[in-house]
């Protein structure tokens, strides 16, 4: 009986690797609760090198677990269109793309009698803005860890339910994660609506962030060193994703004699606000970043550091 046990198993396989499997949708791909999020709220579809590598990098990092990149400039494209525009992350089989949809995206949560409303034309920081409304809605409906697309992977998180600092007085939203419907996603998103104001920087991202978890605990002084609890959600001290903070942004795209090992941190958040294109890594340079590129995103860097056509 051994032998049409392992004959059965042999057509299966070959059953699998025969058909092309047909586009998944992001209901299945994140149904575990455990993928890693990033999105794209612009129609820009040229990603700078950065960005390739944040996802590369994540899908190093956590190689069993699905890299979700969601993306407004993306219609519902086939994988031989994505291999043209996006060969490095391509190749990396936990990479899925999908197209962002603001208004599907937004249909049965609190943000859809917002989004009804508003005219983005009017918004001051639309991008923002709206990149701050999908990662809430985007983590409590499928769970996982979101990360800002200037975020370089170097280890894994090992928590569920966390937020970052960014510093002593603020939490960050450009780093966090939380199981599928989580209380905290789902206060975020109504407060999102109810304090609505595009006119300050910031209200829908960090000083949410800060405001909501205040209502889960007596805020700690962070000390920039240790973790903390703040009831079943872990507060991240700031080392571990801004062990550089923003005011020295620059020493990113600089040469260090003795180059850091970052052993406090999970991932490298390379404020790209801040840089804006001002600065790119060349080849041979020798500054962190391209250190940090070689050996995170190596497909990243190959690809387009490594050829001469810049």
């Amino acid at each position: 009986s051994n032998n049409t046990e392992v004959s059965s198993v042999e057509e299966n396989v070959s059953l699998k690797t025969t058909n092309t499997p047909p586009l998944r949708t992001p209901s299945e791909v994140l149904r575990e609760g455990n993928g890693i999020i990033f999105l794209e709220s612009t129609d820009r579809m040229k990603l700078p090198l950065l960005v390739l590598c944040a996802v590369e990098s994540a899908a190093r990092v956590y190689k069993d677990r699905p890299v979700a990149f969601f993306m407004k400039g993306l219609n519902d494209t086939n994988t031989e269109e994505l291999k043209r525009l996006f060969p490095t992350l391509s190749s990396l089989s936990n990479v899925y793309f999908f197209s962002l949809k603001f208004e599907e995206l937004f249909t049965d949560t609190p943000l859809q009698s917002w989004y009804s409303k508003i005219n983005p034309q009017q918004q001051s920081y639309w991008t923002h803005v709206s990149a701050d409304g999908c990662r809430l809605v985007l983590i409590w409906k499928y769970g996982g860890i979101y990360l800002d697309t200037d975020v370089i992977s170097i280890r894994t998180i090992p928590k569920q339910n966390f937020i970052a600092e960014e510093n002593s007085q603020s939490s960050s939203n450009g780093v966090f994660g939380f199981s599928p419907h989580h209380l905290f996603t789902q206060k975020c998103m109504d407060g999102f609506v109810q304090n609505y104001n595009s006119q300050i920087w910031g209200q829908q991202g960090p000083i949410l962030f800060t405001r909501v978890i205040k209502t889960f605990c007596d805020l700690p002084r962070f000390n920039d060193k240790e973790d903390a609890m703040c009831g079943t959600i872990d507060i991240l001290n700031p080392q571990r994703f801004y062990p550089i903070p923003y005011p020295a942004w620059r020493r990113y795209y600089e040469v260090w004699n003795k180059l850091p090992t970052f052993e406090n941190s999970y991932g490298l958040h390379l404020w790209n606000y801040m840089n804006n294109g001002k600065i790119s890594v060349v080849r041979g340079s020798n500054v962190l970043a391209e250190h940090l590129y070689k050996t995170y995103c190596p497909s990243t860097y190959e690809e387009i550091l490594g050829s001469t056509k810049q």
